[in-house]
């Protein structure tokens, strides 16, 4: 009950590194021609991005066209690794099962024709995906996976291949370009809301216990009003465990004024380096399912204001735009990923005088 009010660990802090990050950050991305067999994967889409797992394509469609790259490989702090998952899945001359192989022969072929990779045996690389596949494509070149920083979705302390603070969580966000709707409390007339797939034994939980109750409303299958009327009409809206730990609800409820529940144990959350979670969401471990009602109930009216002034605070920073707006999802995962460089340099640094 003893709640942090403020949204960021430190907020001087990070605004003063957000400056020198936009001032000084530099990434080299591996060129890749127009005309190259596979350009529809290395190359970032002609189109604005849509889907359940957009947030990968946004990134590197924004990522490119930012001050962020250098063509000089001397000032770069990190190297891209532009391959892209989504395209590989959709590519019939790869698809699933040949990913493992495609990035297999794509970092044997960059680390002959290039020093980079070879320097720190990647540890100053990243590559992103947001769709769970992009944690099984690294089977066969393991030193992506224990070396470099890992820009995923599915971001979990459970999976031996994520390395928190190493790696990145992506936040998983469906694409919208409408600005947030504005809707007080006082108009949420639902405490809970949950709608989606029953894929796992957690949401198989929640609507065995909540799916007949009048307070959560605990839904799988089609809706038969707007899920955006769910979310909008809600105190809290629930972000359960599906096949992996991420989806978009968090995202979803951020963009609708909506507190999210997190019920995912060991998620690795999106920015947790540098937003403090608990000013703005409710976790719940899965065994606490059946105490749902109790745990929210038992939050007062005064701290619910604080929780959903707070998701009004921070829900800009889950938000993908085609032109890039300060603090929004990609520069958050910029920071992220401008954090992570002071490690690896003295990583590299540390190595470098044990070997002398």
């Amino acid at each position: 009950n003893s709640m942090n009010k403020e949204v960021f660990h430190d907020r001087d802090i990070f605004l003063e590194d957000y400056k020198q990050m936009n001032r000084s950050f530099r990434v080299y991305v591996y060129p890749h021609r127009r005309n190259d067999p596979f350009a529809n994967v290395l190359l970032p889409v002609d189109f604005e991005p849509r889907g359940n797992y957009a947030s990968e394509s946004y990134f590197k469609k924004v990522f490119m066209k930012s001050h962020f790259v250098t063509k000089d490989p001397s000032k770069a702090d990190l190297f891209f690794l532009p391959f892209s998952i989504a395209r590989m899945r959709h590519d019939r001359r790869i698809g699933t099962e040949g990913i493992p192989d495609f990035i297999s022969h794509y970092i044997f072929n960059i680390s002959q024709k290039y020093p980079y990779w070879n320097r720190t045996g990647g540890a100053d690389h990243f590559y992103v995906a947001c769709h769970s596949i992009g944690r099984s494509a690294m089977e066969k070149a393991w030193e992506v996976k224990l070396n470099a920083i890992q820009v995923v979705c599915s971001s979990s302390y459970f999976i031996s291949g994520h390395i928190a603070h190493k790696d990145v969580s992506l936040p998983q966000i469906w694409p919208r370009q409408e600005d947030p709707p504005k809707l007080g409390s006082s108009k949420r007339n639902k405490l809970a809301f949950f709608a989606g797939a029953v894929n796992s034994p957690v949401r198989e939980k929640l609507l065995q216990v909540w799916r007949n109750d009048s307070e959560i409303y605990a839904h799988s299958g089609r809706l038969k009003t707007p899920y955006a009327d769910g979310l909008l009409g809600s105190k809290f809206c629930l972000h359960v465990k599906g096949f992996e730990v991420n989806t978009a609800r968090i995202a979803d409820s951020l963009y609708y004024g909506c507190v999210p529940v997190i019920i995912a144990n060991h998620y690795d959350l999106p920015f947790a380096d540098i937003l403090n979670w608990k000013s703005f969401s409710i976790v719940v471990a899965t065994l606490d399912i059946p105490l749902l009602k109790k745990i929210l109930k038992g939050i007062s009216s005064e701290e619910y204001l604080l929780l959903q002034n707070n998701v009004l605070k921070v829900r800009k920073h889950f938000q993908w735009h085609v032109f890039p707006s300060d603090y929004d999802a990609f520069y958050m995962v910029m920071y992220d990923l401008w954090l992570r460089r002071s490690s690896v340099r003295v990583q590299w640094s540390t190595s470098l005088d044990s070997n002398w």
